[in-house]
């Protein structure tokens, strides 16, 4: 220790002969050791309900997730559409299939909840549903609003 650190802790009282070994963390031994968790146990997430606002949030970050892989296979389509007259015609005939054109729906069903869910956060940030029933209400907002812009994708891309 030097000098300078050694004054400091006189200064403040700390430095009593053996005391400077009560100022380290304790070890994970000690940790482990000393500590009494009398918290509940409970590792299988099946029995878990979870309220509707935890549901939206990891709706959310799902649907997250869900979208950068998406939004790379919406880029490949758009730039292969771009890339000759013939690369448009191929695009045409996939999108004409049933598989591609659910797998673009879930894309943008994955998009249209994330923005939903983002105008909802936004609305958290400006001070608006921070209560418990303001969050309960915001998620079923949430949830109805997507599922009807859902809908409304589904129909318009069939």
């Amino acid at each position: 220790m030097c000098a300078v650190n050694g004054r400091i802790i006189k200064q403040i009282g700390l430095f009593q002969r053996g005391s400077l070994h009560q100022l380290r963390p304790p070890g994970p031994q000690e940790t482990l050791n000393s500590v009494k968790d009398n918290r509940p146990k409970n590792l299988d997430l099946s029995t878990i309900r979870f309220p509707l606002p935890a549901i939206a949030s990891i709706l959310h970050r799902i649907s997250g997730v869900f979208i950068f892989a998406g939004v790379a296979v919406l880029l490949w389509l758009f730039a292969e559409s771009l890339s000759s007259e013939q690369g448009f015609s191929n695009v045409g005939m996939w999108l004409g299939n049933p598989i591609v054109k659910l797998v673009v729906w879930a894309i943008v069903a994955g998009l249209l909840y994330h923005l939903i869910a983002g105008i909802k956060h936004l609305l958290m940030d400006l001070g608006i549903g921070e209560t418990l029933e303001g969050a309960k209400t915001g998620a079923s907002l949430v949830i109805v609003l997507s599922v009807i812009t859902i809908v409304l994708a589904g129909v318009w891309l069939w």
